[in-house]
C-alpha cells in the first residue's frame, strides 16, 4: 500500500539490524543502483524517515538540511523534503543513496530510554526522472535496495556519535562501488499509518562557525587531554582537523563551564553522555564533523591525542534556519551583554522546536518556557513559520478533550498519562492561546487564529469542565495535580514551583484565557463567541477577586508574581490598585531592589511597575547586578541566559546538579520590555504586523541613549534616542507603507505626534 500519492511506488525500508531500548545500533547506509539511458530534462526527489536521513546521489549531498525530516508527534505527522537534483544525475549508471540516523523518532528523547516512537529507522524516497524526449522512469525505495553498516558506530542526539574512519565505505554513494558485502533491505512500513506532509516550519542549518579563543593542556595520573573554549555558550557540535596514527581514538567531550580546577563541569548533564568518538585512519589530514547528534557546549575536552598531534577545532553553530529581524543596543554594555545572552539563548534552544535546554538530558518543547519567551523570540528573529509549524504540533498533541500537554511534541507528561487529557497546568498549557495570539501580534498574522480556533476552543471548554471549579482553576480542593507554579521563584524556601498559589496563577491565566479568546473571535468575525468569552472574563474575574484579593486590595499569599499577575491581567479593582502596588513595591525594597518571581511572575513584573507609575523601581530592577538579577550573571562571565537565578553563585557555587542549564530563555523574555520602553518600539494591538508603530522611549536609570530596530514585513522600522541634561533627541525610521505615532516620556514639553511617515528627528526639552 503506498503511504502517500506523493511516493507512489515507494516503500518504507529499512536496516534489518536495530537497537535497544538502552543500546543503540550503527547508522544503516543505504543504496540503489540504477541506469539512466537517456538525457535527463529534470529530476525530483521526495525523501523522508522515521529517524534522520542524508541523501547522496553519485557522491554528491542533497541539499543542506541538518536532522532532515524534523521532529513531529510520529504517530500523527511526518514531513518531508522535496529536492531539485537535475544537476546530480547523468546519462548511464548513477547511484541514490541514505544515511540514517535514530534522532528523536528511535533514540534517546529525554530520560526516557530509546525508542519512544519506533525500533529502527526508516527510509521513504522517491526519484522521479524526466528525460529529454518527455518520457519519465521512477527509482523508488524497495526491495531491490541494499544495506551495509559503516563507519558510524553510534549516533544519537543526547548521548553522541562514534566514528571509525578505517571503517570508511569509499565512494559508497557512487557507481562501481563494491556492493558484494551490503545486504537486502527490510521493508519495514510504520507501525501505525501516518499523515506526510510538506515541511512546515524553517529547516535546521549550518547557521556559522567560531574558532576557539584559546587551548589548555592539562594531565592527571592516567591521561593528557586539551580544553577548547570558544568563547560562547551555543548548540551544534564541532568539525576537526587531525593528523594522528591510525587507530588513535579521540574522546570528545562537551560542557557549558568549568569546574574551579580547569576541568568540564558535566554534572549537569545528568544521564546525557554528550561525549563523541573519532578513531583516525591514519592517512594525512582528516576532517570530520559529527552527522547525527547536536551538544550544548562553550567548552571541548579533546583526550586521546600525542603531544605531537595536530588537532585544529571549529565549533559549527546549528539551529533552525530563522532570518535575525530585531536588534538593541544602549549605553549600558551589561545590558547589552544580556541582549546578546538573550539571542544566544534563542539560537540555541530553537532547534526544530522551542526547547527548553541543549544539553542534558531533556531538550523538551516545554509549552510554559515558549509562551512567556515567544513576544522576546519574535522581535529578534523571524519565527512566524517556527511557530506555525510548532503550533501544528500542539493540535498533534492535544488530547481528546482538549487539554494541552506541558512538553510538544510530546512523548510523556510529567507522568500525566494519568491526569485527565494531558493537562499541562496553568502558564504552560495557555500556550495553546498566547502563542497564536502573539504571533498575530507580531506579525499580523490572521492565519493563525484561523487554523488554531478550533483546538483553542476545545482548550477553552476542557479547562471549564475538567480544571475548574467556579471558574476557578486547579483548584486545591479538587485537583491533585495542579502545575508547576511559579517555576524556580526564590520566595519558596527552596520549592522550585514558588509559594504563590497555583490556583492563583491558573485563575489568572484562565482570566487573561478568556480576554484572548474574545479578542480573537472578534478578529475572525464570530461576534457571538466574543460575547461568550467576555462573559466567561467577566465571571472569571469576579472569582479570583473574591477568592484572592481582600477589600483593601491585598492579594493571597503576598508574593511577587501574586501582584504582579493580579495587576497585569486587572484583576484587580481600580480602587485598589494602588495597594497593591504599594505591596509589591514595598516587597522590592524589602529585598534591596532585587526580584523574586520565577518562570511565571518575571516576565511581566517590569510592565507592571512601569504602568503603574513606578519606572524607577522597574530599571533598578533592570540594572541590578548583585543576585538575584539579569545582570548577576552576565558580571560573572554568562553568554546565555541561565535557567536559574542562582544557577552558580560565589558562595555556594553550583546549583542542584539535578537541574542546572546554563542555556535557557525563559528569563530572556525581558528583553520584550527593553525593546518597548527603554528604546521605545511596540507595535499597536488594533494595527498588528508594525502596520501602526508605537514609538514611546521611557529614559530611565543610568541609561543616556538607546536604540532599537525591527526588520518588519514592511521595511525598517528604527528609533534612537539621546539624553544630554534635559534634552532629549529622537531619531525614527516609519517603513514605507507604515505609520506610526510618538509617545513623548513624561515630563517633556512635546505633544504626542500622530500618523508619522518615512524618517524623523525631534528634539525635547525637560520642563
Amino acid at each position: 500500500m503506498n503511504p502517500s500519492p506523493v511516493f507512489a511506488q515507494a516503500s518504507w525500508i529499512a536496516s534489518p539490524i536495530a537497537g535497544g531500548k538502552r543500546t543503540s545500533a550503527p547508522a544503516p547506509y543505504l543504496r540503489k543502483l540504477f541506469r539512466l539511458d537517456q538525457p535527463v530534462r529534470s529530476a525530483q526527489l521526495v525523501v523522508t524517515a522515521l529517524g534522520l536521513y542524508e541523501c547522496e546521489i553519485n557522491g554528491r549531498r542533497v541539499g543542506d538540511e541538518i536532522f532532515a525530516p524534523g521532529w513531529t508527534d510520529y504517530n500523527k505527522r511526518v514531513q518531508y523534503q522535496t529536492y531539485d537534483v537535475t544537476g546530480l544525475l547523468r546519462q548511464g549508471e548513477n547511484v541514490l543513496g541514505a544515511i540514517l540516523g535514530d534522532g528523536w523518532y528511535c533514540g534517546y528523547v529525554a530520560w526516557h530510554g530509546r525508542q519512544n516512537y519506533g525500533e529502527r529507522p526508516r527510509l521513504l524516497a522517491r526519484l522521479e526522472v524526466i528525460f529529454q524526449d518527455g518520457s519519465t522512469t521512477v527509482i523508488a525505495t524497495d526491495s531491490s535496495w541494499k544495506t551495509a553498516l559503516g563507519p558510524i558506530l553510534e549516533s544519537d542526539m543526547l548521548m553522541g556519535e562514534s566514528y571509525d574512519a578505517r571503517l570508511d565505505l569509499g565512494a559508497w554513494s557512487q557507481p562501481g562501488n563494491d556492493e558484494s558485502r551490503w545486504q537486502p533491505v527490510l521493508v519495514a512500513p510504520p507501525d501505525r499509518p501516518v499523515e506526510l506532509v510538506p515541511r512546515l516550519g524553517p529547516p535546521v542549518r549550518r547557521i556559522g562557525e567560531i574558532k576557539p579563543l584559546k587551548e589548555s593542556r592539562k594531565a592527571t595520573w592516567n591521561s593528557k587531554f586539551r580544553i577548547f573554549d570558544l568563547g560562547q555558550n551555543f548548540t551544534g557540535r564541532i568539525r576537526i582537523s587531525i593528523r594522528a596514527p591510525r587507530g588513535a581514538t579521540l574522546r570528545i567531550r562537551y560542557a557549558e563551564v568549568l569546574n574551579p580546577d580547569g576541568s568540564l563541569y558535566t554534572e549537569n548533564l545528568r544521564e546525557a553522555r554528550c561525549t563523541d568518538y573519532y578513531t583516525c585512519r591514519g592517512e594525512g589530514t582528516e576532517a570530520w564533523e559529527p552527522l547525527f547528534t547536536f551538544h550544548g557546549f562553550r567548552y571541548v575536552d579533546v583526550q586521546g591525542l600525542q603531544p605531537d598531534d595536530f588537532l585544529e577545532v571549529t565549533g559549527v553553530v546549528l539551529h533552525s534556519d530563522m532570518a535575525p529581524t530585531g536588534t538593541f543596543r544602549c549605553s549600558h554594555e551589561g545590558l547589552n551583554q544580556l541582549q546578546h545572552n538573550i539571542v544566544w539563548g534563542q539560537k540555541s534552544n530553537f532547534l526544530e522546536v522551542p526547547t527548553d535546554c541543549p544539553q542534558r538530558d531533556e531538550r523538551l518543547g516545554w509549552t510554559g518556557d515558549a509562551q512567556v519567551f515567544i513576544r522576546t523570540a519574535a522581535f529578534n528573529m523571524d519565527v512566524r513559520e517556527f511557530f506555525h509549524k510548532w503550533m501544528q504540533d500542539m493540535r498533534d498533541c492535544q488530547g481528546a478533550e482538549g487539554g494541552i500537554p506541558c512538553v510538544v511534541p510530546t512523548i510523556w507528561v510529567w507522568g500525566a498519562e494519568d491526569l485527565p487529557g494531558k493537562d499541562g497546568g496553568p502558564a504552560w498549557a495557555d500556550a495553546e492561546i498566547i502563542c497564536p495570539w502573539t504571533i498575530y501580534l507580531c506579525y499580523g498574522d490572521r492565519k493563525i487564529l484561523a487554523d488554531h480556533y478550533e483546538s483553542m476552543q476545545r482548550f477553552m471548554e476542557f479547562m471549564a469542565k475538567n480544571r475548574c471549579r467556579g471558574h476557578i482553576r486547579a483548584h486545591p480542593e479538587a485537583f491533585e495535580w495542579q502545575g508547576f507554579g511559579d517555576w524556580l521563584a526564590l520566595d519558596g524556601g527552596g520549592k522550585t514551583e514558588g509559594i504563590t498559589p497555583v490556583d492563583l496563577i491558573g485563575t489568572a491565566f484562565y482570566a487573561h484565557d478568556a480576554d484572548l479568546m474574545a479578542k480573537t473571535a472578534d478578529i475572525l468575525g464570530r461576534p457571538g463567541d466574543a460575547k461568550k468569552y467576555r462573559i466567561l472574563h467577566g465571571e472569571i474575574v469576579d472569582a479570583f477577586r473574591r477568592r484572592f484579593v481582600t477589600p483593601e486590595g491585598l492579594v493571597v499569599s503576598g508574593t511577587q508574581t501574586s501582584y504582579v499577575l493580579a495587576l497585569h491581567f486587572g484583576l484587580i479593582e481600580e480602587s485598589t490598585r494602588a495597594t497593591a502596588v504599594r505591596e509589591l513595591v514595598r516587597d522590592i525594597e524589602k529585598r534591596n531592589y532585587h526580584l523574586a518571581t520565577g518562570f511565571v511572575g518575571t516576565p511581566y513584573l517590569l510592565d507592571v511597575l512601569e504602568n503603574a507609575g513606578r519606572l524607577d523601581v522597574a530599571y533598578k530592577l533592570l540594572e541590578q547586578e548583585t543576585f538575584p538579577s539579569w545582570l548577576f550573571p552576565v558580571r560573572n562571565g554568562a553568554t546565555t541566559i541561565w535557567e536559574r537565578w542562582d544557577g552558580w553563585t560565589p558562595e555556594k557555587g553550583f546549583q542542584d546538579k539535578g537541574m542546572n542549564s546554563f542555556n535557557h530563555y525563559a528569563y530572556g523574555a525581558v528583553g520584550a520590555w527593553m525593546y518597548r520602553t527603554v528604546a521605545g518600539l511596540e507595535p499597536d494591538p488594533n494595527e498588528p504586523g508594525y502596520a501602526h508603530i508605537i514609538f514611546r522611549p521611557r529614559p530611565g536609570g543610568s541609561i543616556t541613549w538607546a536604540e532599537a530596530s525591527l526588520q518588519t514585513a514592511l521595511g525598517l522600522a528604527a528609533i534612537r534616542w539621546d539624553l544630554d541634561g534635559d534634552t532629549l533627541q529622537v531619531q525614527l525610521t516609519v517603513p514605507p507603507g507604515a505609520h506610526a505615532t510618538f509617545q513623548p516620556p513624561p515630563g517633556y514639553a512635546a505633544k504626542e505626534s500622530t500618523q508619522l511617515k518615512g524618517s524623523h528627528r525631534l528634539v525635547l526639552k525637560k520642563t
